[in-house]
């Protein structure tokens, strides 16, 4: 800390910020302000020292206190850059470490607060709330990467997302049960889902949030990881290290809604600043949280630069924005009365939909070799379709629907699945209007909806079949893939924040097996590119038979770019083996089999193909081949031809 260091008053000759910045900022289209504002360890005529400016429009005075000086309002006063609202000034001999916050006098009803720093890169650990100086130097060395990260981000590439918690993916019990921190997990987490074959990692929010049962949705510092697993270069080293072994890096964002925290931005100079005045608007009453001003020009600015700043600074590889459902509906979670209609009478909040349609654009305007995919839970058109034909220009979606559906037949006792069994093929009316992700996600193992393998009915045996016959229907799908931490072992809990996964249930077999036929499907799933290079496209599937609702059976073709590569998937959801079961394909031959979930390996019964079936010149489902099968009992068998 500074405690020691040469004190001098507050320069305000020394600026970043420049009247082409005030602008730019000021009409909503400034989107590097975290190169201006916060606080910027400088050199200047000889005196190290740091530049501090926060935007406070209506404040009557600003000033920065800190360890420095004691924590005094008064000794460092800032001062009005024209008529930008923005407050800035030089303190020599305040350098990296020092802790500090703004004091802000309102022009209004005599209010005085001292709030954190919205720009700061790095805060104290809470719930202390203080910012604190910080540069973000840091030696990258995934540069390879990042020159070749367009292919693996692509829409036509295989993307299997490993969600993850960091504070309770793996704990250290012999330390009070303590969380690890950035450069632990960088040792353990990047050993495990390149073991495991995940081709990212999407995290829950990481930046700075007060209440740590939030997970991270509640945001107070936008620019800043959590100091919780430490400094912003041990998440950068994470980060790099997830790089250097082909891994990308997905972040959680959450520009929807932020706390009231009094540190945080919630009436921030004495007015609503970031947030509507008017609580039908500015507040989400679900959440006790605000709701942004997307129709005001620097609040633009201020998401759209945090947005650039995760890309620019941390090399992210791509960012899951959260709750858009949220922000698209004036009426969201609001009964009659409690909202207001937009200027045509409508319930579409118009300012957030200008406000996603340009920050996709930006963000593929500076890095097109990244995804932004939306959490959107309902019908809206076109989510992941560019801006110029109406869009809202995301690059994928989560398919909601798939979720809610699939879980939903998978927990039935198997006698009853057959009067459900549209459950299973209603997404292939929709699964192409958008670019979908299938996930099996946080929400879905929370607040008492058990965890995926406690959803599973029948005995125990027939709870693991049904677990490796759901991922497996999820892989045979067209979309990308999402998973959160546990399922991938069958953890049978719920997922627990403040807690360790169940990493000890690895020494049952049945995890194991678990384990393994999530390796062996992600294995799969990358190598062939029948099952990932069209996605999102209707050439890359065809049902064979979807109408067996009496037998609880489905089989399916996925298809290639190359017509020659064909991946065929028949699932049977009924704890009845099945022999004898024919199904048609397009031609003869060989077709090995590459995965049956009914294997010993993965503690199943052994009954399968061995290895394999011949295709005759049998005519079955208009096709003039087919396949004389057995289906394993709760399970999914995988072949290919050639």
């Amino acid at each position: 800390m500074q405690s020691t260091a040469k004190m001098q008053q507050v320069r305000p000759d020394v600026t970043l910020f420049t009247r082409d910045d005030a602008y730019l900022f000021n009409e909503g289209s400034h989107f590097r302000l975290y190169e201006k504002l916060g606080a910027h360890i400088l050199n200047t005529r000889g005196e190290a020292g740091t530049y501090f400016s926060v935007w406070a429009p209506d404040a009557a005075e600003v000033s920065v206190l800190g360890d420095f000086n004691g924590w005094n309002r008064t000794s460092h006063p800032l001062s009005p850059t024209g008529q930008s609202g923005i407050w800035h000034g030089f303190v020599p001999g305040i350098l990296k470490g020092a802790l500090y916050k703004y004091h802000i006098a309102s022009r209004f009803h005599g209010y005085r607060v001292d709030k954190a720093d919205p720009f700061a890169f790095y805060n104290e650990i809470p719930p202390k709330t203080g910012s604190l100086v910080w540069d973000l130097d840091y030696k990258w060395a995934d540069g390879e990467w990042m020159a070749r990260r367009r292919g693996h981000n692509a829409l036509d590439a295989p993307l299997s997302i490993y969600e993850a918690h960091l504070g309770s993916w793996r704990r250290v019990p012999e330390e009070g049960n303590r969380s690890l921190s950035y450069r632990e997990m960088a040792r353990q987490l990047v050993e495990y889902v390149g073991q495991t074959g995940f081709t990212h990692v999407e995290f829950l929010p990481i930046t700075e949030h007060p209440f740590y049962g939030s997970w991270g949705y509640q945001t107070t510092g936008y620019f800043a990881p959590t100091s919780r697993y430490g400094t912003p270069q041990d998440f950068m080293y994470l980060i790099d290290c997830l790089h250097q072994k082909g891994i990308g890096v997905i972040l959680d964002w959450v520009p929807s809604h932020f706390p009231t925290d009094e540190h945080g931005l919630g009436y921030f100079d004495g007015t609503h600043l970031y947030e509507h005045a008017d609580l039908r608007q500015g507040m989400h009453r679900e959440w006790g949280s605000y709701v942004f001003n997307y129709g005001r020009h620097e609040v633009r600015s201020f998401l759209i630069s945090n947005a650039l700043f995760w890309l620019d600074k941390y090399h992210v590889d791509g960012l899951r924005v959260d709750a858009v459902a949220s922000m698209l509906y004036l009426d969201y979670a609001r009964k009659e009365g409690e909202w207001i209609p937009n200027q045509y009478g409508g319930r579409e909040n118009l300012g957030a939909i200008g406000f996603l349609r340009r920050f996709n654009e930006e963000v593929y305007k500076s890095y097109p070799d990244v995804q932004t995919i939306a959490e959107e839970s309902t019908s809206w058109p076109m989510v992941s379709r560019p801006n110029y034909v109406g869009g809202l220009g995301f690059g994928l979606k989560w398919d909601m629907g798939w979720m809610h559906d699939t879980l939903e037949y998978i927990s039935k006792d198997p006698i009853h699945r057959k009067y459900h069994h549209n459950n299973l093929t209603f997404r292939m009316l929709y699964a192409f209007h958008e670019n979908f992700v299938l996930p099996l996600s946080h929400d879905e193992v929370v607040y008492g909806k058990r965890s995926l393998l406690g959803k599973m009915p029948g005995d125990d045996w027939q709870k693991f079949a049904n677990l490796r016959v759901l991922l497996g229907y999820m892989f045979a799908q067209p979309g990308k893939k999402l998973l959160f931490m546990g399922g991938e072992f069958g953890q049978w809990k719920e997922w627990v924040h403040d807690e360790s996964l169940d990493w000890h249930l690895l020494q049952y077999a049945p995890h194991r097996g678990i384990q393994r036929w999530v390796e062996d499907l992600n294995r799969l799933y990358r190598n062939e590119a029948a099952l990932h290079e069209l996605d999102c496209q209707p050439a890359g599937f065809e049902w064979i038979d979807c109408n067996d609702a009496e037998g609880s059976t489905v089989s399916l073709i996925r298809k290639a770019k190359s017509t020659d590569e064909v991946v065929l998937a028949v699932c049977n959801f009924t704890p009845v083996p099945r022999n004898d079961y024919r199904v048609g394909v397009v031609r003869g031959g060989f077709w090995r089999e590459l995965l049956n979930s009914d294997a010993t390996e993965y503690e199943g019964s052994g009954q399968g193909n061995k290895g394999g079936v011949e295709g005759v010149p049998a005519a079955r489902h208009g096709r003039p081949y087919s396949l004389n099968l057995t289906l394993p009992p709760l399970g999914i068998v995988f072949f290919k031809s050639g």
